[in-house]
């Protein structure tokens, strides 16, 4: 079931305990679906820094929501005095950290990401309660990898996931490990993931304290006091340990860690790119940047030279690198519970073949009362006690089946008749269903398959819910506005008889029960106009589902269109390109608040090099070493943003335009 077909880009989601359901967009709000009125509103938006990955990332609830605090944390880049492109100098982009260059260049780029609690009140986030926990310092200005999830245990004790914040693409694919004097320490995850004296790369394991702040509880990897260590870390040597989930009941916590991008093994710089999933249970390295698994060794590489040497030893990690501020000697690499490469994987075949993004996924606790009548959405018993993995470049979910020891006793396909659109986050929700935060197929923003949905057991006997679709003809403009709306594509997968009802103004009355109605808005404002559709005809006739509309009344969503590059335009990786934008507004055009990404497209997904501002300028193609443009297929991608300042108390729009540029050659 749809709950938002407009979503932003989406990032992270939480349940709240009466089924309201919060998630995040990467630039920067939290939107709220109301299960009651099928609406969804904005319940906060927060001022972050953008670039490359940054943003607004993950969003969860204290343990003690609704039982005696309204705590939301939220995990954002603060914008800080970080460069930005200057769109009066259209040929140099201020914005970018450069790769060569001295500390005191680097150093204006020093950030930081940020994890804050705030009191959710009457539907909205009080951005004036924030209360800092937690920052962890990032480079800014170059690409990849924040990662960013928050998970709590039974004890109150928060886990939030980082990435190693480095750039992977001057590595071959393989282990980015660049020493090299006058490099951009960005290029060296050993200042990160492999160093014990910094927070990137890891798992951190705190326990908030009232007011702000935290303690560090017992059991993590280096005690309290000990030099060169951040007593934060639980985990370390991760790469972009996305998604992350706990079992609350038994404490194992479900890590998905993204792979590299290497498709082959090479005896001179190591193995294929490899994602893992894992179930931790004690503070651990899992080897990263020197080792895929305790049995998978990177071999060491001199960027300088070129040379290789000797193969890493993962009993034994030792980090020589000049930008580690940590110890030398790391701890034991530990093995993961499940590995795999883009090809098929012979110790795990029901995995198949194609990206490498998985997701640690929730565990579901079966609740006999729920199934007895209280919620008829709950899934079954089946499922009791078994841990998700979700592929975000596959599409799929997988049961991953533990046995009395906590092993992996098997691995099996979860809905596989359904399509998961590259799912960003999933979770399940106090009524047994299972919440679902689909990205869509696209770079950077709003996906037109992008949704929150929410999945029901309904019984090999029960009753679907409609599935609504709504849709209007304009979705903006001036007063009076006339609306035709739709319901095209609306079904019932038992082919029930259904009846529409319109509310064209969010006031909870109904406006009209035709299908394809028509409607005049004769006033300025901002308007969800909602579609409720209810089965009437089946034998256990009574479920409904909603999908909406937005419709601003009084303000014209800017027109973005790329005059250069165009669709397709020919390119060699490493080229300067120069953009033009064409805006058409209702208001005056300032070219000041166009926004063009550079982005490295690889097969589904793609990672944001760079970002300029103004209509005209020009932006470096970024070359990723050890790809082969003619079967990895790569692409440059540039998208366009445009968003007015809005009209007369009436909110900002926004246009966009994306062209994809080819390879030559």
């Amino acid at each position: 079931m749809t709950l938002n077909d407009t979503p932003g880009e989406p990032m992270d989601l939480a349940v709240l305990p009466d089924g309201r359901v919060l998630h995040t967009t990467r630039a920067g709000t939290v939107w709220m679906h109301d299960p009651a009125t099928g609406l969804n509103t904005k319940a906060g938006t927060i001022d972050v820094y953008q670039h490359d990955e940054e943003g607004l990332q993950s969003i969860a609830l204290d343990p003690n929501f609704g039982k005696g605090n309204n705590w939301v944390y939220l995990y954002y880049s603060p914008p800080l005095n970080t460069p930005v492109d200057d769109p009066k100098t259209p040929d140099v982009n201020e914005g970018d950290a450069p790769n060569q260059g001295t500390a005191s260049d680097w150093e204006r780029f020093k950030g930081l990401i940020r994890l804050s609690r705030f009191e959710f009140t009457k539907g909205r986030i009080d951005l004036a309660s924030e209360q800092k926990i937690l920052d962890v310092p990032v480079d800014r200005g170059i690409c990849c990898h924040v990662g960013g999830d928050i998970v709590f245990d039974a004890e109150g004790n928060l886990y939030l996931s980082t990435g190693d914040d480095t750039n992977p693409f001057a590595s071959d694919g393989y282990t980015p490990i660049d020493e090299r004097p006058g490099r951009n320490p960005a290029y060296d995850a050993q200042r990160s993931a492999g160093n014990t004296n910094d927070l990137r790369g890891k798992i951190l394991r705190v326990k908030p304290k009232d007011g702000g702040g935290y303690t560090i509880p017992e059991g993590n990897l280096f005690k309290p006091g000990t030099a060169k260590t951040r007593p934060e870390i639980y985990a370390m040597g991760l790469r972009n340990p996305f998604r992350i989930e706990i079992n609350k009941e038994n404490g194992d916590l479900y890590v998905g860690d993204y792979s590299p991008d290497a498709n082959r093994a090479s005896p001179n710089r190591g193995p294929a790119g490899t994602g893992k999933w894992t179930v931790i249970r004690k503070a651990s390295n899992y080897g990263w940047p020197y080792c895929a698994t305790a049995k998978l060794p990177y071999v060491d590489f001199d960027f300088a030279t070129g040379k290789s040497g000797a193969p890493f030893d993962c009993a034994a990690p030792v980090n020589d690198s000049p930008h580690n501020t940590g110890l030398r000697e790391l701890p034991p690499v530990e093995q993961p519970d499940v590995w795999y490469t883009y090809g098929a994987s012979a110790e795990f075949p029901e995995l198949g073949t194609g990206g490498i993004s998985p997701m640690g996924g929730p565990v579901y606790h079966y609740d006999k009362k729920a199934t007895q009548g209280r919620s008829p959405v709950a899934w079954p018993e089946y499922y009791d006690g078994v841990p998700l993995l979700y592929e975000w470049s596959r599409d799929w979910v997988k049961g991953m089946r533990l046995d009395a020891d906590g092993k992996l006793a098997k691995i099996e396909s979860v809905l596989p008749s359904f399509t998961f659109d590259n799912a960003m986050d999933m979770e399940f929700g106090p009524d047994g269903a299972l919440y679902v935060l689909e990205y869509g197929d696209g770079y950077f923003s709003q996906n037109p398959d992008a949704q929150l949905a929410r999945i029901d057991y309904i019984g090999e006997n029960g009753n679907h819910s409609p599935a609504p679709k709504a849709s209007a003809n304009k979705t903006n403009g001036k007063a009076p506005l006339t609306v035709a709306f739709s319901s095209e594509g609306t079904a019932d997968a038992d082919g029930d008889r259904l009846q529409y009802a319109w509310d064209f103004d969010a006031d909870g009355k109904v406006d009209s029960r035709e299908a394809n109605p028509t409607f005049t808005y004769q006033e300025n404002g901002v308007y969800r106009a909602t579609l409720k559709v209810t089965d009437v005809g089946g034998p256990q006739r009574g479920r409904s589902a909603t999908a909406e509309v937005e419709v601003v009344v009084g303000n014209q969503a800017p027109v973005v269109e790329f005059v250069k590059p165009v669709e397709g335009q020919p390119f060699h990786f490493g080229d300067v390109v120069q953009f033009e934008v064409k805006v058409t507004d209702d208001q005056p055009v300032d070219c000041s608040r166009v926004q063009v990404t550079y982005i490295l497209g690889h097969d589904q997904h793609g990672h944001p090099q760079t970002t300029a501002s103004g209509c005209t300028g020009s932006i470096t193609t970024t070359v990723p070493s050890g790809h082969d443009p003619a079967n990895d297929n790569l692409s440059g991608v540039f998208a366009a943003t445009y968003t007015d300042p809005g009209a007369d108390g009436l909110p900002a729009l926004s246009g966009s335009d994306e062209v994809v540029l080819k390879p030559a050659g």
